[in-house]
C-alpha cells in the first residue's frame, strides 16, 4: 500500500492536545473527525490518532478494531509503539507546550516513529501539514528524549518560579525578569550553553555568589538546596566553557 500524503484522521481524546491538534490540522486543510471518546472503535477512518494520557493509550488502542490498512498513532513522547499492538502504528509527539485548547505548532520539533515505513511516512505527513520539523526517535530512545523535553520545558518553569519567589521579597514582579529570560533562551538556542553562560559564576566571582546564597538562606531558605545544586552544575559548565576556544567572557 502507498503511504498517504496528508492523511485525514480521527482523533481520540478531547483534552488540551487533542483539541489543539484537531483545530490546527483542520486549519491546515486536513480532514479531521473528532475528538472522540476513548471507546471509539475507528469506524470510518484509516488513520486514528490517540491524544490520551499515557496510562490510557493501551485501552484506547484496544478499543479500535484492527483491520488491514488502518494506522493507529499516539502522541506520547515517552511511550514505545508496542503499546499500540496489533495495529500498524506510528508516533507523533509535538515538541510544544499546550496550555489551552489552541496552539501554534508551526516550526516546532516533532518526535516521529512508525512500525512500518508507511506508518512513519504518515507521521511525517501529519507533521509536515502543521509545518513541524520531524525527528525520528527510536523506541529505546523515547524515555531519554522525553526527559530532555521535560527538563527543557517543565523544569524551566520550576526554575523561573523559584526566581519569582525570591524576587517577590524585593517587591518586584516577574515582569522584570521576562526580557532576561527570553534573551537567555535565545542565546542558548543560537550559540549553545558555553557561549550563553554569563554572570558571577562564569566570571569566577565567588564573593557575589556567596552573597546570593546568604540572601536566599535568609529570605527563601526552602530554595537553598536548589540553589546549591544549580550552582554546582553551573560551575561545571563554566569550567567546560573556559576549556573551549570560545569560552565565556
Amino acid at each position: 500500500m502507498t503511504a498517504p500524503t496528508v492523511p485525514g484522521c480521527a482523533i481520540v481524546g478531547a483534552g488540551r492536545l487533542g483539541t489543539a491538534l484537531g483545530a490546527a490540522l483542520r486549519a491546515a486543510g486536513v480532514t479531521v473527525d473528532g475528538p472522540h471518546g476513548r471507546g471509539y472503535d475507528g469506524a470510518g477512518h484509516d488513520v486514528v490518532v490517540l491524544c490520551v494520557p499515557d496510562a490510557q493509550i493501551a485501552a484506547a488502542a484496544a478499543a479500535i478494531v484492527p483491520r488491514d490498512g488502518r494506522l493507529v498513532g499516539h502522541t506520547s513522547g515517552a511511550t514505545p509503539l508496542g503499546v499500540l499492538a496489533p495495529h500498524e502504528a506510528f508516533g507523533l509527539h509535538p515538541l510544544m507546550t499546550v496550555t489551552h485548547g489552541t496552539a501554534s505548532f508551526s516550526g516546532c520539533g516533532c518526535a516521529t516513529a512508525g512500525t512500518t515505513e508507511r506508518a512513519r511516512s504518515a507521521a511525517h505527513a501529519l507533521a509536515a501539514a502543521l509545518a513541524m520539523v520531524p525527528a525520528d526517535i527510536a523506541d529505546q530512545d523515547r524515555a531519554a528524549y522525553h526527559a530532555a523535553a521535560a527538563i527543557a520545558s517543565n523544569f524551566l518553569v520550576t526554575l523561573e518560579d523559584a526566581a519569582e519567589q525570591l524576587l517577590a521579597t524585593t517587591g518586584a514582579s516577574r515582569d522584570l525578569l521576562l526580557p532576561l529570560v527570553r534573551a537567555t533562551v535565545e542565546n542558548w538556542g543560537a550559540a549553545g550553553a558555553e557561549r550563553a553562560l554569563t554572570g558571577p559564576i562564569a566570571r569566577g566571582d565567588e564573593g557575589t555568589v556567596a552573597r546570593h546564597r546568604a540572601a536566599i538562606a535568609d529570605r527563601t531558605p526552602e530554595l537553598l538546596g536548589l540553589f546549591d545544586v544549580l550552582a554546582g552544575h553551573t560551575r561545571a559548565l563554566a569550567s567546560r566553557a573556559a576549556a573551549t576556544p570560545a569560552g565565556v567572557a
